[in-house]
Order: C-alpha cells, then sequence, then structure tokens
C-alpha cells in the first residue's frame, strides 16, 4: 500500500483552511496540522515534520517567505508548496527565494492541487502556468547580471560531462528512474552522481539542485 503524503495546511482564512484539509483528507492525505501565522506554523511543523506544507503568502502575523523560513528550521525535510490567492511577481519570489518548492494559485482546480502535493513530495517543483517563467527568468537575470567582485575569480565546484548531464535532466523535474532509463544507467548510479553532485555544491536537495541549473544557465 502506497504511504500517505502528510500535509499541514497554513491559512490564515478558517472556512479556506479547513476547507482545504478536509479536500485533502478526503483525497488520501495525511492532514497532520493546520496553522494561521508565522509562529503557529513553525512549531506545529517542528511537532509533525509533515512532508508537504501548503503555504499561503499573507498570514496573522506576518508573511508566507517568513513562514517558510521558520517551517524549514523546525523541520528541513519539509517541502514547501505556496498556494496563495497572489500572483504578484514579488510574492512568488519571495516564497521562492525562502525556500519554497513551488507556486499554485488559489483559481486551480482541486485535481491540479492534489497532483501539485503529489508531484512536490516527489521533489519537483510545481508552478501555476506562467509563474515558472518569471522565476526562471529571474534566476537567469541574475545568472547573467555582473557580478560585483572586484574582477576576482569567483571558484566554482568542478562538475563531470555525466554530473552536469544528470543535472540538467533534475532540473527539468525527471525522476531518478526516468534519467536512469534517458541515459541508459541503473537507478543506483544516478543517484549516487545526484548525492555526488550535491556534495560538490554544498546543497541540501533536488530543489535546490534545480535552483542552481537555472542560475548557471545549464
Amino acid at each position: 500500500m502506497e504511504k500517505q503524503i502528510s500535509v499541514m495546511v497554513v491559512d490564515d482564512h478558517p472556512m479556506w483552511r479547513d476547507g482545504v484539509a478536509r479536500d485533502l483528507d478526503a483525497a488520501g492525505f495525511d492532514v497532520v496540522a493546520t496553522a494561521d501565522g508565522v509562529g503557529s506554523a513553525g512549531r506545529r511543523a517542528q511537532a509533525t515534520q509533515p512532508a508537504v506544507v501548503l503555504m499561503d503568502m499573507h498570514l496573522t502575523d506576518g508573511n508566507g517567505a517568513d513562514a517558510t523560513v521558520q517551517v524549514l528550521l523546525g523541520s528541513p525535510n519539509s517541502r514547501i508548496l505556496v498556494l496563495s490567492a497572489s500572483a504578484e511577481r514579488g510574492d512568488v519570489l519571495d516564497a521562492i527565494k525562502s525556500g519554497a518548492s513551488g507556486y499554485l494559485v488559489k483559481s486551480a482546480s482541486a485535481e491540479e492541487l492534489f497532483d501539485a502535493v503529489r508531484a512536490t513530495a516527489a521533489g519537483q517543483a510545481v508552478f501555476t502556468p506562467g509563474l515558472a517563467g518569471l522565476v526562471l527568468g529571474e534566476y537567469r537575470r541574475i545568472a547573467t547580471a555582473p557580478a560585483d567582485t572586484n574582477d576576482t575569480e569567483v571558484l566554482r565546484p568542478t562538475l563531470t560531462d555525466r554530473e552536469t548531464e544528470v543535472l540538467r535532466l533534475v532540473a527539468k523535474g525527471l525522476s531518478a528512474k526516468q534519467i536512469a532509463t534517458k541515459l541508459t544507467l541503473s537507478h543506483r548510479t544516478v543517484e549516487n552522481h545526484v548525492q555526488a553532485t550535491l556534495r560538490k555544491l554544498q546543497l541540501a536537495n533536488r530543489v535546490e539542485l534545480t535552483r542552481y541549473a537555472i542560475e548557471q544557465g545549464l
């Protein structure tokens, strides 16, 4: 039997928060906690260690970016999927820079939400159509902007050709199994390349690998 995905719902509107929690529960997810603010989100995430946190951007005592930071401090293996009424550029970029894995607007259907939660739990970056391009554009802008380094060369970790190839496919959202099939490698070999790349780049997970790939224009 497939293991239930544990989810915490963070939203300052009780009717919306409880409704989403009920829908997730009915769809077979394990709703382990709900919260309405930055402080409560951090405390409850630490206590329950949810696989996925559905995060609103406007909360009772702050914003979703601050809450994302607090959640990841107490539950570093949780993945944050923003579910917000706002599709403002600033909100989207603040969420991603704070550690969110993806961003959906509340006009998404229930099935789109369920699919997004499953994908987020699997380590994929999920965005409402149009927002992915915004995030990619911002990271490319940062990557191509002149660096203020006083002409001092910045030393970057060196990846092998195979590690770079695997990194590109990770950034496209492919699973280790899909990458193994595409490159005619074993699943274990792909995982070894991913882990080696994480160590070299001093990154924590596949989401951070995806960000790195985008920043480097891979």
